[in-house]
Order: C-alpha cells, then structure tokens, then sequence
C-alpha cells in the first residue's frame, strides 16, 4: 500500500507503487525516494508514519515525522519551523547512542516539515504489558538498570526528555534493548505565540503526557528530574497494567496511591516513592542517585547470609534483603554502610576472597582520597569510579548465560572472552583493561566511558558499538568490525587499526591519526588506505 501524506485528503490508502493518490493527486513519493506504507500515529502537532526509502538498495524501512501545523499563518508557520529545527537539532547531537533512534533526514516540504528516522523493529513497553501481563520486580529492576545509564546520557547533553512513558520506549526485536523514541517535546527555548483562542500553539504538543509528567512540567518549569518521575510512573504501569488516568490520587497532595497495588520488595518501593515524589525537593535529582539507590539492595541478601553474626549497627537483615539501620527509612546512607560492614566481615571470615559478581558502588569520591570498606574488601579505582575485585571469566559467563546483560561499571579485567556472542551488552564505564575479547560479538553493545585499555578486540565484530568517551589505547583492533560505531571522544593512542573497518563510523580524523592504520583499514567514507 501507498498511503498519502496530505493531512486533507479523504482516502489516503492507495495501491502499492502508485504515482498520484487517487484520492487528492498528491504525489505519492515524498523527495522522490520515501515511499509511505502506513501511519503509526498522530498527535497534536504531528503525525509519524513507516516508509520504505527507495533510494537504497534493498529499500529499508524508516520512520517519517511530519509536523503538522495548526494554521497557515506566518507566526504559526514560524513556530512549527523553530518546533521541526529543535527536534532535529536534538536528534543530531544526541541519536548516535545505541538506544536512540539515528536521525537520516529533514527537510520542508510544501509547508510541511518532516524528520526522516531509524525505524526501530519491536513492540513498546505498552504493547508488551497488554501481551504478556504485568512486569514482576525483578524485570522493573531490570528495567531501571538498561534506562537509568540512557537518562544519565541524555541529561548529559543537557536534554529533558519531557514525554518518557511506554508507549514511548520500544523493545528492539534484534537485540532486546530498550530504545527511547520521540523527541518532539524536548526541553529547549521555543518562542510561544498564543492564538485566537489564548493558549499557546504548542502546549498540546510539547507539554508531555499528563499522568506521566510531573507537576512542575505541566505547569511549563520542567526541571530534569521531571523525566525521573515519569520513569517511575512507567515503573508503576510496568507493575500493575494500569495508566495514570486508571489510578487514584491523595486530592491534598497530589500523590499516586500505588503501593497497595504492588507485591514488591520495601527497597523497591522506597526507591520508586522516591522517584514519585510530588515535590522536586524530595525527588532523585538525578538518574545517578537512582542508580546507586538500586545497587545497594543486591548486596544485601546473598551477602548477609555468609555472617554468623549481624554486623554493629544493624537491627536486623529481613529475608528480602532489605536492611533496617536507625533511620526509619531506611536510608540509602545507613544501607551503603552497613552494606560495608557486611562485605568487610565476609572478607575477614573468608580470608579475604572476596571474588564474585558484585555491582559496583558508585560511591562519590573525592579528588585525591581514597574511600576504604576494610582491609579485606580489595577495591580497583579507575578515575571516579570504583569498583569491586574483577570477575572471573566463570562467574562472567554464568551470569551471562542466565540472561545477564548489564555490566554497567564492573571490573572485568584480564577476562578470557575469546569469540564469545555478547551482542548489546551494557559495558558503560566498566574496567576490561587486557580483557580477552578477541572474535567477540559486541554488535551495538555499550562501552560508554568504559577502559579497553591494552584490550585484545582482533576481529572482533564492534559494528554499532557505543565507545563514546572509550579508552581505547594500545588496544588490539586488527581486523575489527568498527562499521557505524560511535567513536566521538574516545582515546584511541597508540590503537591498532590495521585492517579494521571503520565505515560509517563517527570518528575523527585527529583520533584517527594517534592510531596505527594500514592500507587495509577501511576508513569512515568506505575506502581503504592510509591517512
């Protein structure tokens, strides 16, 4: 099917490969090259629709977003055209990261505006709920744990997302990794013309969900952890199939009532009324604190069942591995040093050994000073972050094989992981100095920030790898599938890239020259040769 992109006409579906729409004669193939095949869905300001692009070989699928504006007015027109340029500028600076969609194209129309997408294959977090049922806790947390480092990305390029939700997050069918679509409400100035009727053009379009966004957004002073509660209000659906228009609110506070609704750990809940809280005072204020509020909890149970005895200070280990200290609330200080002492009396009963799978603190540290959980607790610092004793490439492939995917800041060093399948896993700011990855399937895996240092990744396949930030020196890439990777920022001294294939990739010219290349490195543009 052709289906037309006029917002006027009466019948746009039209037989595949047609010229004219039969219903308007509107020319089917916008610029010449993108064929729509149906709509995805409409907004108040915009529709997005599925279009081959024939142009390519093969004809590959992306998604076309046409901004739709309310009048033909000058001022109206100007809005929309300052509405389009936001989006796309956003969607330029940040849609490299394997979680976003890449921006292909933009242009304008016949007063019309369109942003050309990456489509991403998989059903929303929204479709999956009405599939399959309700998430338990563990796959919320599991949910956290791949969105939280993505919101630490983008407000790091200081982006409010301002529409998180889960119609609004889709399950790529690929690799199974989360990707957050939709950027048209975007933080960023805009100048708002009010119309005839007194409201502004945008406020249907811009302002987000309500229900999904907090008080502050809706009343236009979105702050970043406004995206933070819209996360934890998508936790609350993933949990209970419920939207927020289904729910009850306590009339004098404003507050979800959630918690009765849920069969979930107190740490959890805790956490998740944290992320809810009406007042931004009182809210997480960044996806960090989020992050470390959640990593201490999983130390807690498999650790407190190696003591003889409870540790000074606690009041008891509950069976869930919540931990209660004197605050009532079990605060995530109390819990941090109690988690310490727990680790400290294991390693002092087991000589020590403190080898295993541990997530890593991210503790805050200062610069110059050393933050210490005991002698017998053996700590690797890189940087600002810290990590617990390395992983065995054992316990590594176990946790692997048991669905595992998020490694997000470990100490992996020195691991055998010789031609192993590891495609979109989560290695942000991890620790593989002298790691073993060579033959490794890495595709569009995450290395955000993380040190390769001296890595063997000879032929590895990296292709769509997020390496921003990578320290990549004297690492191994003879050979390496680099196509479409992300390389912006990355310490590439004294790499080896002879032979590697850095099509498409996004990498510098001066990161290029600290490597070592050779006539058979592919460079970005497709061709071989030497710089």
């Amino acid at each position: 099917m052709s289906y037309c992109l006029n917002p006027n006409c009466s019948n746009p579906e039209n037989p595949p490969y047609s010229d004219r729409c039969h219903s308007c004669g509107s020319n089917l193939l916008l610029r010449d090259r993108y064929r729509v095949i149906k709509s995805l869905g409409q907004g108040g300001f915009g529709a997005t629709f599925l279009a081959h692009d024939e142009n390519l070989p093969g004809e590959p699928s992306c998604v076309i977003k046409q901004l739709r504006p309310s009048g033909n007015a000058p001022h109206i027109l100007q809005m929309a055209r300052e509405l389009f340029e936001r989006e796309a500028a956003t969607l330029g600076r940040i849609g490299n990261h394997p979680q976003l969609p890449r921006l292909l194209d933009f242009f304008e129309d016949r007063e019309q505006f369109y942003l050309i997408q990456e489509y991403i294959s998989g059903a929303t977090l929204q479709q999956e709920v009405k599939a399959g049922g309700v998430f338990s806790e563990a796959g919320v947390r599991q949910f956290l744990s791949e969105s939280l480092p993505l919101l630490q990305y983008i407000h790091g390029q200081k982006v409010i997302h301002r529409d998180i939700k889960p119609a609004n997050l889709i399950r790529r069918a690929q690799d199974s990794r989360l990707v957050l679509i939709d950027f048209g409400a975007v933080k960023n100035q805009v100048a708002q013309v009010a119309n005839q009727s007194g409201q502004t053009a945008l406020t249907a379009y811009a302002i987000g969900t309500p229900g999904f966004a907090p008080p502050e957004q809706m009343a236009m002073r979105p702050v970043y952890s406004s995206d933070i509660y819209a996360l934890g209000v998508t936790c609350i659906y993933l949990l209970t199939g419920k939207s927020p228009k289904d729910l009850e609110y306590n009339p004098t506070t404003g507050e979800i009532l959630w918690e009765h609704m849920v069969n979930i750990s107190p740490h959890l809940k805790n956490v998740l009324r944290k992320m809810l809280e009406v007042s931004v005072r009182s809210r997480y204020q960044t996806a960090d604190e989020v992050l470390r509020a959640l990593e201490m909890e999983p130390y807690l149970d498999s650790l407190a069942q190696s003591l003889v005895a409870q540790p000074v200070g606690a009041e008891r280990v509950a069976d869930s591995g919540m931990l209660h200290s004197g605050s009532p609330s079990g605060s995530s200080a109390g819990v941090a040093q109690v988690a310490a002492a727990i680790r400290a009396r294991r390693a002092k009963m087991m000589g020590g050994d403190t080898s295993g799978l541990y997530t890593a603190s991210r503790q805050r540290h200062t610069s110059g000073k050393t933050n210490s959980w005991g002698s017998g607790n053996s700590m690797v610092t890189h940087g600002s972050r810290s990590q617990i004793r390395p992983i065995d490439s054992e316990g590594f492939q176990s946790a692997y094989s048991k669905g595992r995917r998020d490694f997000a800041l470990h100490n992996l060093s020195c691991l055998n992981l010789q031609s192993a399948d590891l495609s979109g896993t989560n290695f942000h700011s991890a620790v593989l100095e002298r790691a073993n990855l060579q033959g490794s399937n890495l595709y569009n895996s995450d290395f955000g920030r993380a040190s390769l240092n001296r890595a063997n990744l000879r032929d590895a396949n990296l292709s769509k790898a997020y390496l921003s930030h990578a320290d990549l020196e004297g690492a191994d890439l003879r050979g390496a599938d680099l196509s479409y990777a992300y390389l912006n920022n990355a310490n590439l001294r004294g790499a080896n890239l002879c032979g590697a294939n850095l099509t498409g990739a996004k990498i510098s010219e001066e990161q290029l020259a600290l490597a070592k290349t050779n006539w058979m490195t592919i460079r970005p543009n497709g061709k071989r040769g030497l710089l």
